[in-house]
């Protein structure tokens, strides 16, 4: 008997120290640990320019992708485009490393029977060299709305020049 007594009172004692325990947790003021979500109104967007003269694809790619999402910014979101606007120049003057630019093939389908083609990044950057920057980074975005819309901040032109003076757009270092 004084044994069951005793039983009930260590599973009272621990019950309440449990309890105890809950109630303080309880107390902490959890608005200090909300996340906040960047709105469309509070995010600044810049534009900067990319000279890819002599720069690798993939790892120029890579970077524009992470600034194109907006990975470089305190604010970023995996739901919400914060990223920036990007310019990139001189995308003839890209190169790729070891015997890539033979040996890379890009495929296109047309959705026909026979209707699928393959060119080497030899002969793609001849003709069209923005094609090259624009691939690498697309696929390295998200495949969803949200990374269409990254994709279409990203404007890549052959030369050094592009028609976007008047946003100010600013070199970016890596």
């Amino acid at each position: 008997m004084f044994f069951q007594k005793w039983k009930i009172t260590f599973a009272l004692a621990f019950e309440k120290r449990v309890i105890d325990r809950f109630q303080k947790q309880l107390n902490v003021n959890t608005l200090s640990y909300r996340t906040e979500t960047p709105k469309q109104a509070d995010i600044d967007r810049k534009w900067y320019v990319v000279d890819a003269e002599g720069e690798i694809v993939g790892r120029l790619c890579t970077k524009i992708a992470h600034v194109l999402r907006g990975k470089h910014k305190p604010s970023y979101a995996t739901n919400v485009d914060v990223g920036d606007f990007i310019i990139v120049i001189n995308a003839d003057k890209v190169r790729f490393t070891g015997d890539k630019m033979e040996d890379k093939i890009y495929l296109t389908y047309s959705g026909y029977p026979g209707g699928q083609r393959a060119t080497t990044a030899a002969s793609l950057l001849a003709k069209k060299p923005h094609e090259i920057l624009e691939r690498a980074v697309k696929g390295m975005l998200p495949k969803t709305k949200l990374g269409r819309a990254m994709h279409k901040k990203l404007f890549v032109y052959a030369g050094a020049d592009h028609p976007h003076q008047a946003q100010k757009p600013e070199p970016f270092n890596f």
